[in-house]
């Protein structure tokens, strides 16, 4: 799939003025849809709308939480990377990609909802292209059909459910 030029302004205008879009998502807002990959009772994965990689999935708590470490007391941060992992070895089961990166972004002035990407790195990338530049949405992103999105998600949700792991029990 080839990568396309990401409209930055217009993403980055929605991030800081428009609502949270993980609430948004959750509250069932048609404007923040996504596909949904698993969720248990405090935690939710879903396919990223602008991915830079196949099958990027981003993992967020369902409570507004906007710092990763001081807002979740340990027992909720242990449940929720747990969960994390649950879901990208979930994803590397149906991709089976040559490194997974998993690292959180966010910022008070926008995107301030806690979420980590799980970005899979597909095998031949040559070196140049990885790592940070895979992940940046400067570098164009890719623009599955309504139809491939919602396949790899039902695909992602029957891994995530052979896994038999607390993702994907809601």
């Amino acid at each position: 799939m080839d990568r396309q030029r990401m409209d930055l302004d217009g993403y980055t205008e929605r991030a800081r003025t428009g609502p949270c879009f993980v609430c948004a998502f959750l509250a069932g807002d048609a404007g923040y849809a996504h596909d949904t990959v698993a969720e248990d009772e405090e935690n939710v994965a879903f396919l990223d709308r602008w991915p830079t990689l196949p099958g990027k999935v981003l993992v967020a708590p369902k409570a507004h939480v906007e710092h990763v470490v001081r807002d979740l007391d340990e027992a909720a941060y242990t449940r929720l990377m747990r969960f994390v992992r649950e879901v990208a070895l979930a994803v590397e089961d149906v991709l089976s990609p040559e490194r997974t990166y998993l690292y959180s972004l966010g910022s008070r002035e926008g995107n301030s909802h806690l979420h980590w990407h799980v970005a899979c790195l597909p095998p031949g990338v040559p070196y140049g292209e990885q790592q940070f530049h895979a992940l940046m949405t400067e570098n164009g992103v890719l623009s599955p059909t309504p139809h491939e999105a919602a396949d790899l998600a039902a695909r992602l949700r029957e891994a995530v459910a052979a896994r038999g792991g607390r993702a994907g029990r809601g």
